[in-house]
Parts: structure tokens; C-alpha cells; sequence
């Protein structure tokens, strides 16, 4: 946009204005008539290029008020309105400068020296000694312009005003060698060369195109200032950090940064992704000043990626400034982390389930790894299946935000899976003979359990020594009595004990393991 300083070019033009005005008491000789005619051409072409300028100032400034309304569509309705004022002014004085030009005939409309006569604005503006009916409307149009442009600018800028007042206020003048005011109409134009109220009315329209200039180009500074101004509206600090987390002892260099945070700087488009799924404004986002403010889930513990463009629309082309942000979500902590510093202690034989985590690091980066480990069904949750050995260690590793891979090894001690009891109906015998009836055993199961251990394993008895007083012991397969069996319980006598004893049986789903020695039962018959 042109500025609102004139030119070295234009400076000069003033100048031999003010001079030619000057000429005008003296006898204008045809060298000053060829002067006024020439300093008119150099006004015209002046305007020619300020119009330009203004065309493209307005057009631009409709591209930026269709870009960003927040920010420029009140700036642009003003502009409209002084365009508006500016266009019709100057198309009624281009319309008198017209009609004038048509009482030359059109060999000499370039023959400045035959343009002495002052006849067509003199009868067109007065009337004797006053204004007549054209010369009031010239007059009020000028005043009317005036009225409009102090009216849009109100007081926030009081120097364009103070010129626009004195352009086009239409004051009363003191005439030159005289000491009474006249109308400014009848000061300027009466009695003058055609050429020279020609050049006053091309002067006129440089005035409106160069006023609509210095508004224009004041008002979009006004704007640039305000856009770029700090203050604690505008702008917030913001800290920038290379990761998200960092542990004792380390450096943080994290950086602060000034943002802006009014609606000034709200894109106008947003095209975000979270994890490769489309953010939706209104559901995943809303707009918040300047700011894009997030609504979403932290979604499942691991990291996660934030991509996509902001999109600012620029002199009506789309600039896209991209996003490219990460967080790490962590599981929440539900409970409290005790642990019995001497219970370190998996079983063989059954499948120990173990929660492997690293405060502090995403469950997707945190792997357990031992002799016999293998990974559970869900994050974080592993099988331990210990071999041969007493002891096994689990080591524990993790990538830190920063990037630094830990390993944390544990030592648990392996055990073998305690002394089984055997059972008859379900009964143990550790408090004594279980009492029963002679009929009851022979259709009772022999059984095993694992008395107080941790796990819930299902045992199956597959063979077993039956034993009754004063008769050979029988070897019996399967966990009930055989024919053999139930053929020497009817010689045992009443109130006599049965003895069950060398019970083998396995785990079902595991049956390669070899169980200890399993403890024998008793049974005192009750009849």
C-alpha cells in the first residue's frame, strides 16, 4: 500500500500550483495558460497512479476480509464507505470537467492557449453576485464529502481529519488585495481561465484520491500495530520441552516462548489427526481465542501422536502451518506397591502370572525377559513357567521419554509345589481317621489336595494302595475301589481302619510335572 508521505514527484506539482495560483492577478499570457495546462496533464497522470494504488489497496484488503472477518471485515466496511464517498465526488467534478471540455471544439481540447475563457463555470456556479443553483450543489458536495469521512474516522484520527476539514470545508476566503470574506466557490473560480479551473478541478480529485490514500494506508498501519502490539490479552507464555518428562538429577531444558492467543490468529481451517484418526471441530476441538483446544481422550497408556496443519488464509491463498506433537499417557496408579522382601518366589509346575511395569514409562515400552517368562493376554501381564534351578531372574526394560533404554533385573527363588494330602469323599484325614461307613467307601472317590497353597490347581488321582488289617494290600488304578479292593473291606471288621496310602496323581494340563509324595488317608468304618 502507498504511504501516506508524498512524493518528491508530487511535492514539485504543489509547488507550481501555488505558483500558477499566484500568476493568476497578473495578465495571463499564453506561456501561463500552456503552464496551467501542462501542470493538469501531471496532475491527471498523478491521479491515474494513486487510483491504481487505491484499486489495489481495496482489493486486497477484500481478499484479508474474507481470509480472517475477525480481523478485518470492520476495517474493510470503512473502507468501503470512504470508497464510496471518494467515487462519487470525484465522478461528479470528472462530469462538470466534462461538460466544460465540450465548449472547446476538439481540435483544441490539448490547445491550452485558446482555453482563456471563463464564461462556462461562471454561468454554471453564480448567479450575480451570489451562488447559483449548480454552484450550491458544488458546494454542498464538497461539504457533504467533508461530513462523511470525519464521520467514519470519529476521533481516532484527528490529523487526516484537520486535512480533510480544510480541503473540502468550503470556508468562506479573504481574496487577494481584499479585505472581505467571499464564498470559497466564487474565490476559486470566478472569473478564471478554463484551463485554470480545470487544473483546480483535477487538483480537487488529487485531494480525494490522496485523502482515500493516507486513510486507507493509516488505518491498515493502525491495524498491522494493534496485530503486533504485546500485552496480556494478546499474548501468553508458553514452555517448550524436548520430552515430556525427566527424571532427578537431569537438566531441563525446556524453553519459554511467547504465543499469541487472541482470535486475531484463528485459523481458519484445522485439519487435525490424533493417532491417524480425523479430530472433528465442535466434538474433538473447539476454538478458544487464537488457542485450538482439545477435547479428546488420553486414550489407552503408551504414546501418542498429534499431526496435521493449522490453515491461515493469506491474500487468498491457503498457508498451512504444521503440527507435529506427542504425549505419553501412563497408567493410573490404583494401588499401593508392598511387597514381602523375603516372598520373592515362583512355583514349578504351575503358571505364575506376573505384572511387569516401570513407573513413569508407557506399558508399550516396558518388556519382561527371563528363562521360561512369556507375555499374558493383556499389557504389562506376563507367565512364569520356572525350569530346573532354585533361583531365576526377571529382568525388567524400559525406553525413557528421552530416549535411554533401563534394564532392571529381580531374583525370585523357585519352589516346588508342596506335599499334597490325600482325601476320601473329599475329606482329609489330618485330624484323625475320617469316619464313614463300610458301603460309603466302597463308592467314595480317593482324591488329593494342596492344602493352603496359592494357586487352585486341579489334581487327578490315577492309582493308589488300599490296606485292610490282617489282609494283603491291593493295588488299585484310578481313584475307586476295584472288585479286589471292595472284596477285602467286607473281611475288615467294624470299627476297624482302612488305609489309603501311595496315591499318585497328576495336575490336569500339566501332567509331565511329578508331584511330591502325597500324604496316605485313614478311614475308621462305622459298622
Amino acid at each position: 500500500m502507498a504511504g501516506g508521505k508524498l512524493s518528491a514527484r508530487q511535492k514539485m506539482i504543489n509547488l507550481m500550483y501555488l505558483v500558477f495560483i499566484a500568476m493568476l492577478a497578473l495578465n495571463m499570457s499564453k506561456e501561463v495558460l500552456r503552464a496551467f495546462g501542462t501542470l493538469e496533464q501531471e496532475i491527471s497522470e498523478s491521479n491515474g497512479v494513486t487510483a491504481i494504488q487505491n484499486e489495489n489497496f481495496m482489493t486486497g484488503l477484500s481478499i484479508k476480509a474474507s481470509d480472517e472477518p475477525q480481523t478485518y471485515a470492520e476495517l474493510y466496511e470503512k473502507a468501503q464507505q470512504i470508497n464510496t464517498l471518494s467515487i462519487s465526488l470525484d465522478s461528479y467534478i470528472e462530469a462538470i470537467k466534462i461538460d466544460m471540455m465540450k465548449t472547446v471544439k476538439s481540435d483544441d481540447q490539448d490547445n491550452f492557449e485558446v482555453q482563456d475563457k471563463a464564461e462556462f463555470l461562471d454561468a454554471k456556479f453564480f448567479n450575480g453576485d451570489k451562488l447559483s443553483k449548480e454552484g450550491l450543489l458544488f458546494e454542498s458536495n464538497m461539504i457533504a464529502y467533508r461530513n462523511g469521512i470525519i464521520d467514519i474516522l470519529g476521533t481516532d484520527y484527528p490529523l487526516i481529519s484537520q486535512k480533510v476539514n480544510k480541503q473540502f470545508g468550503m470556508e468562506d476566503e479573504l481574496p487577494r488585495d481584499s479585505k472581505i470574506k467571499v464564498k470559497a466557490v466564487k474565490n476559486q473560480f470566478e472569473g478564471q481561465p478554463m484551463i485554470a479551473s480545470k487544473t483546480k478541478l483535477t487538483r480537487i480529485q488529487s485531494n480525494i484520491k490522496t485523502i482515500q490514500n493516507d486513510i486507507l494506508s493509516t488505518m491498515m498501519g493502525g491495524k498491522q500495530t494493534a496485530l503486533l502490539s504485546v500485552n496480556t490479552s494478546n499474548y501468553s507464555t508458553l514452555l517448550e520441552t524436548p520430552k515430556s518428562a525427566y527424571y532427578a538429577g537431569e537438566i531441563f531444558d525446556g524453553s519459554i516462548v511467547l504465543g499469541r492467543v487472541d482470535d486475531q490468529t484463528k485459523p481458519n481451517r484445522v485439519e487435525l489427526t490424533l493417532d491417524g484418526k480425523a479430530l472433528v471441530e465442535g466434538k474433538d476441538f473447539s476454538f478458544e481465542g487464537g488457542r485450538v483446544k482439545l477435547n479428546v481422550s488420553a486414550g489407552s497408556p503408551g504414546d501418542h501422536t498429534l499431526e496435521g496443519n493449522l490453515i491461515f488464509k493469506q491474500d487468498g491463498e491457503e498457508t498451512e502451518v504444521p503440527v507435529s506433537r506427542s504425549f505419553s499417557t501412563i497408567s493410573k496408579p490404583n494401588a499401593a506397591v508392598i511387597a514381602a522382601d523375603k516372598m520373592n518366589v515362583v512355583y514349578r509346575g504351575v503358571d505364575n502370572p506376573m505384572t511387569i511395569s516401570i513407573p513413569g514409562i508407557p506399558d508399550n515400552k516396558v518388556s519382561g525377559s527371563a528363562t521360561g517368562l512369556s507375555k499374558g493376554s493383556k499389557k504389562g501381564k506376563y507367565i512364569m513357567r520356572p525350569g530346573k534351578g532354585r533361583e531365576v531372574t526377571i529382568t525388567a526394560s524400559g525406553t525413557l521419554p528421552d530416549g535411554v533404554r533401563i534394564n532392571t533385573p529381580a531374583k525370585f527363588r523357585i519352589k516346588d509345589i508342596p506335599r499334597p494330602t490325600g482325601t476320601i469323599r473329599g475329606e482329609d484325614g489330618n485330624g484323625g481317621p475320617v469316619r464313614m461307613n463300610r458301603e460309603g467307601l466302597e463308592i467314595s472317590s480317593v482324591g488329593a489336595m494342596l492344602l493352603d497353597f496359592d494357586f487352585d490347581l486341579n489334581l487327578k488321582v490315577t492309582a493308589f494302595s488300599f490296606k485292610v488289617a490282617g489282609q494283603p494290600t491291593v493295588k488299585v488304578s484310578g481313584n475307586k475301589l476295584n472288585a479286589q479292593a471292595k472284596s477285602a473291606l467286607k473281611r475288615a471288621k467294624r470299627g476297624g481302619t482302612v488305609q489309603i496310602f501311595d496315591i499318585n496323581a497328576k495336575i490336569i494340563g500339566n501332567s509331565s510335572y511329578k508331584l511330591p509324595r502325597i500324604t496316605p488317608v485313614f478311614v475308621e468304618l462305622a459298622n
